[in-house]
């Protein structure tokens, strides 16, 4: 049996531990049954696994394949999100405000498929794979500077990393070099005015009225601070404020995010905001206090790795369904290993309007095409397998 045949004998595995995961989900730095989960599979196929890597429910397992050769590292990602699982299947989420509504089951799902298929077949790899079940993606700032810390990747020579990723249609792939997923800030503005009567507004400092005008004046950021043949996104997510009809409100709140992929314009669209706010408030009176969070980098894939993502891919998903990924405004904190390693990102399509999975990432009825799960196992030994070989040449048998 090919290592590829047994993938595919694994796929109805594949789906269980998937499901189970979907049933069960766990948030960031929560991941205590997941991991116990995972690790009690890995172990079970004579990987060696260490636990609590990076500071939280991190796992690491390596397998030696039969000669000498580079270290191949393959991530997934296993937290899931605060939000009421609205799905009417039998593996909807057992657990009340938590599901699994961006994949990472699948990820995790997948990624074990590939540890014990590859197990089965260490013959055929030249050097270790590293299997990295990386806990708290979903947060600020992320399991993997955790792992980075410990030194996960002191030995590794190349990263590999996969979405399952639902606006893209079943059977397809994409990638590309350079940018491919945003830089991910975000800040909280507190403005304080002065509370009055509703019926009284020149006695007051109306923070709502202020907020107002912040939400539009930091759309001229974008329109009017940023080349416009360059991606920017500013967006205020929240406004909280005032308690009656009839009291002029004294604070008020606003969440937004930034999206960038350029680091120059990172900051000066961070320079802006902060001018804008200063400026908003100043005019009407208001205080302020500004809480910026410089998040997850911009994702930037290898050169060298994107085009062997387009020269491996085709193996499994065919030419004419191997694309070139667009920009994609979602942050990943997958780029913290892009910026100590080589690798790349990819993403396997998991969408199927056919079948009703049409649901956004992030949506309370988010759902895949399972068969999302084995070519996205396919991909991880496609490009594992052409980097071995790729690599074989600089490094002696052992």
């Amino acid at each position: 049996m090919t290592i590829y045949e047994a993938l595919e004998a694994a796929y109805p595995e594949m789906v269980e531990w998937r499901r189970y995961l979907h049933r069960h989900p766990e948030l960031s730095y929560g991941e205590t049954a997941t991991a116990a989960f995972v690790a009690g599979k890995l172990r079970s196929w004579g990987l060696e696994v260490r636990e609590q890597a990076g500071g939280g429910h991190g796992l690491v397992a390596v397998l030696r394949g039969a000669r000498k050769g580079p270290t191949v590292a393959l991530r997934a990602d296993m937290d899931a999100l605060p939000i009421q699982d609205e799905k009417g299947c039998d593996y909807a989420s057992v657990v009340p405000g938590v599901m699994h509504a961006c994949g990472h089951d699948a990820h995790t799902s997948t990624l074990l498929a590939v540890a014990r298929t590859m197990s089965e077949h260490a013959d055929l790899l030249r050097g270790q794979v590293m299997f990295v079940f990386q806990p708290a993606e979903e947060t600020t700032p992320g399991g993997a500077l955790g792992l980075i810390e410990e030194g996960l990747l002191d030995q590794v020579d190349v990263m590999y990393g996969i979405h399952l990723w639902t606006p893209f249609e079943v059977g397809t792939a994409a990638c590309k070099p350079g940018p491919a997923m945003a830089a991910a800030d975000e800040f909280v503005i507190e403005i304080r005015g002065k509370g009055g009567h509703g019926g009284l507004p020149h006695e007051a400092v109306d923070s709502v009225f202020v907020a107002s005008q912040l939400v539009v004046n930091l759309q001229s950021i974008v329109s009017r601070s940023a080349d416009p043949t360059e991606p920017c996104v500013v967006s205020v997510g929240s406004i909280h404020s005032g308690t009656t009809f009839n009291v002029i409100a004294e604070t008020a709140v606003l969440k937004g995010t930034v999206r960038t992929f350029d680091k120059e314009l990172r900051n000066k669209v961070r320079q802006r905001l902060e001018t804008i706010v200063e400026q908003t408030c100043l005019m009407n009176g208001a205080s302020y206090e500004l809480d910026y969070k410089m998040g997850y980098p911009p994702v930037i894939n290898a050169a060298e790795e994107a085009e062997r993502f387009a020269r491996a891919a085709p193996r499994t998903f065919g030419m004419e369904r191997t694309k070139r990924s667009p920009l994609i405004m979602a942050g990943e904190d997958y780029a913290y290993y892009l910026e100590k390693v080589p690798g790349c990102f990819m993403f396997v399509g998991a969408g199927n309007p056919a079948k009703g999975i049409v649901h956004p990432h992030h949506h309370p009825k988010f759902d895949i095409d399972e068969r999302s799960m084995l070519y996205a196992a396919q991909l991880f030994v496609d490009m594992t397998l052409d980097y071995m070989k790729t690599a074989e040449g600089t490094f002696s048998d052992m």
